[in-house]
């Protein structure tokens, strides 16, 4: 699953980048620093694994993992290929959800495209370049859909879906904020919008002013609650630092600041989330793991996340939770309390099960 971070020129984006992937992707003042994306793989942090890991000892550890993409800034005009637009365009059409990166702090040596620091514009510039570009691709589909209507009565109703989601787009809005039916959603999808794709607003703040109740950040929040997406503030510079440290001494240094974990590891774990996506886990003392699916998956299915034979020659999963197993201790002792449960193909598969496959090929 790919993450694309983007944003207008000089907001934080590659030292966003450059903490959540601990890498050294050039981060400088000027536009279009960035041309060809940077990309990198990313631990989704899930403590469940450390404990699976005191309990087993594996020779192996293996979290489930996220890719992030450092996308080079837009500018007004992309979708009509202005300051490359069009390549940075094709760039977002490839992942499946969006970090937007909106400057949420002042900053005299750091130039702004337009001259001043207004997270409402900023989100409107890039919004609106993505609007234009997802109109052309929606009057495609809709002439596509009349000419087919001709033969078959049941395009019509793909011409009354897209014709809302063109009304939608020319009012200025994205499609994400559609009150759609499965079917419908379906259909969206396969039209690869890009205002259709989930988003994260990050306000990035300067660690001098991180104040929540700041103008500045209000403002990007308020926007994100009324479009129903994530928004999440973090101070870039300070992550990107943190991320530097030793696992020791970035534990000090949130301990300090009275902090669980840092803003990345949020940030991750809300991307992991946005996607819909769960962790179901393996443990045993040749490895720990985390396997990546999404929420609703049956175990079959999630099987095959494994290898393609667990899922042909699926059998049963035998299923313990997570805090079942470490209530007691060991796979066994959960055994004999009952707490192993044995499930067919049409059981769907929960966040945490730790589950053990049995098949025959």
């Amino acid at each position: 699953m790919k993450l694309g971070i983007v944003g207008l020129p000089n907001v934080g984006k590659s030292t966003l980048f450059n903490a959540i992937t601990n890498t050294q992707a050039e981060a400088a003042n000027y536009p279009f620093c960035t041309i060809e994306p940077n990309v990198g793989i990313v631990a989704v942090p899930d403590e469940r694994l450390d404990v699976l890991a005191e309990m087993y000892h594996p020779e192996k550890y293996t979290p489930a993992v996220i890719e992030f993409v450092d996308i080079a800034g837009l500018v007004r005009g992309a979708s009509k290929g202005e300051g490359l637009g069009n390549q940075f365009l094709s760039h977002i059409r490839q992942v499946d959800a969006i970090l937007h990166v909106v400057r949420c702090f002042e900053d005299e040596n750091i130039v702004h495209v337009d001259g001043s620091v207004d997270p409402l514009r900023d989100i409107e510039t890039i919004n609106m370049e993505l609007i234009f570009a997802d109109l052309d691709i929606v009057q495609k589909r809709i002439d596509r859909a009349q000419k087919n209507a001709k033969a078959d009565k049941a395009a019509l109703a793909e011409v009354d879906l897209f014709d809302r989601v063109r009304q939608t787009l020319e009012a200025g809005q994205c499609v994400r904020i559609m009150d759609l039916t499965e079917e419908e959603s379906a259909l969206v999808e396969a039209a690869d919008l890009l205002t259709a794709k989930p988003v994260i607003y990050v306000a990035n703040m300067s660690d001098s002013s991180f104040d929540l109740e700041g103008n500045l950040y209000r403002k990007v929040a308020d926007f994100a609650i009324a479009e129903h997406s994530e928004v999440l503030p973090l101070c870039a510079r300070t992550e990107e630092e943190i991320s530097e440290l030793s696992d020791e001494d970035k534990a000090l240094f949130l301990a300090d600041l009275g902090l669980a974990e840092s803003g990345l590891n949020r940030l991750i774990k809300k991307s992991y989330s946005i996607l819909g996506l769960i962790s179901y886990l393996t443990a045993g003392p040749k490895e720990v793991r985390a396997w990546t699916i999404r929420k609703g998956t049956k175990a079959p299915q999630a099987a095959g996340k494994i290898h393609s034979d667990f899922e042909r020659g699926f059998i049963r999963a035998e299923v313990v939770s997570f805090d079942d197993l470490t209530a007691c201790g060991s796979y066994n002792r959960a055994k004999e309390k009952g707490l192993v449960r044995s499930e067919g193909k049409e059981y769907v598969v929960r966040d945490g099960d730790v589950v053990l496959f049995r098949f025959n090929v």
